[in-house]
């Protein structure tokens, strides 16, 4: 690594942190004069606002306005390297474009790894903590009932439950049926469904018809004891409950909702595939942030900030825009979440291409 790697690393890395603190210091401050009365209000402790809300707070907005902190760091010390006439000494001394990105390239590297570790393995479990608390004292976004719930319990297996109650963990109006490939092998219905403990439930005021080719048999009863294998966690899970899973429990969950048939996964899958669009766009926003500064312009560094922080709020609306889609189902999770990387990464290669000659 030569010496013109390190002084641009260390330009890239320092700007880029010294913005995350002096951004991150403001938003603290707004967030804590909005959200004041609700803290008074519902008696948050001191305790749980510092360690369970602004502790992991910090960590969830430096991932979340990732791509928007390299954009406008990047413009600000490449701007400055530029208007004081460094790049075209840089280029003077026969270091040609392609190298100079070298460095560049190498902070977003770093960047890319630091962000994938953070948004998937580090600050799932403190979101999680963030989300409780905002659910007891902010605003609350989980229920104790769920209605109409249907799954695929296992192969072949579907349960259906019209109403459940996560306080007394009892559900109303609920069927059972098993399936041979397309043939109806066993079906059970009862007006109650109670779970006890270890996928033990109660089945009251039960009817039981199993079929055998055209023999039906009926079996009634006040109480039948059964297992199914799913808790009734399972089955108030919302799509707040994304960002509190690390990636390998991501991939299972949706991989089990598959499974079951379930047709919730939209905002789980979006999440999963931003776990790694949004680390991979450091590439593309230093790419972008780089071919839009590295020129001396009239205007100085000003102009060059204003457009890249116009730039880089468009691509976050974008982003958070195209994510809506995917949840409604207009568009799949893959599509609704890659996208804006695709086209800001065409941008991006066509304004370098032009920038390189």
């Amino acid at each position: 690594m030569k010496r013109l790697d390190k002084y641009i690393i260390g330009k890239f890395l320092g700007t880029f942190f010294f913005s995350i603190v002096l951004i991150l210091s403001i938003a603290i401050v707004f967030d804590l004069t909005e959200k004041m009365d609700e803290f008074f209000e519902n008696q948050a402790p001191l305790r749980e606002i510092i360690f369970d809300y602004y502790l992991p707070f910090i960590p969830y907005c430096m991932n979340m306005f990732s791509s928007l902190f390299i954009f406008i760091s990047v413009i600000f010390f490449t701007s400055k390297l530029a208007g004081n006439s460094e790049i075209i000494s840089i280029m003077a001394a026969g270091v040609s474009y392609h190298r100079l990105m070298l460095p560049y390239f190498i902070s977003a590297s770093f960047l890319f790894v630091l962000f994938f570790v953070l948004g998937g393995y580090v600050i799932p479990p403190a979101t999680g903590k963030m989300l409780r608390f905002q659910d007891q004292y902010i605003q609350k976004f989980t229920s104790d009932n769920a209605r109409n719930i249907q799954m695929e319990v296992e192969p072949g297996t579907i349960l259906y439950i019209e109403t459940f109650q996560r306080r007394t963990n009892t559900g109303y109006r609920a069927s059972f049926e098993h399936f041979d490939g397309k043939t109806l092998e066993l079906r059970i219905t009862a007006d109650r469904i109670k779970y006890d403990s270890l996928y033990n439930w109660h089945l009251e005021q039960y009817t039981r018809r199993s079929f055998s080719g055209l023999v039906e048999t009926i079996d009634k009863g006040s109480r039948l004891d059964t297992i199914i294998p799913i808790k009734p966690d399972e089955l108030f899970i919302t799509a707040e409950q994304a960002q509190e899973m690390s990636n390998p429990e991501l991939r299972a969950y949706i991989k089990k909702q598959r499974e079951r048939g379930a047709g919730n996964t939209q905002a789980f899958e979006t999440e999963y595939h931003k776990r790694w669009a949004s680390p991979l766009g450091a590439f593309i926003m230093t790419l972008l942030a780089v071919t839009m500064s590295s020129k001396k312009v009239r205007g100085g560094m000003g102009k060059n900030l204003g457009t890249g922080v116009a730039l880089s709020a468009l691509y976050i609306l974008f982003s958070t825009v195209s994510t809506t889609f995917s949840v409604s189902g207009v568009m799949t999770p893959f599509m609704a979440v890659w996208l804006p990387n695709f086209i800001f990464l065409a941008i991006g290669i066509a304004l370098y291409i032009q920038r390189a000659k």
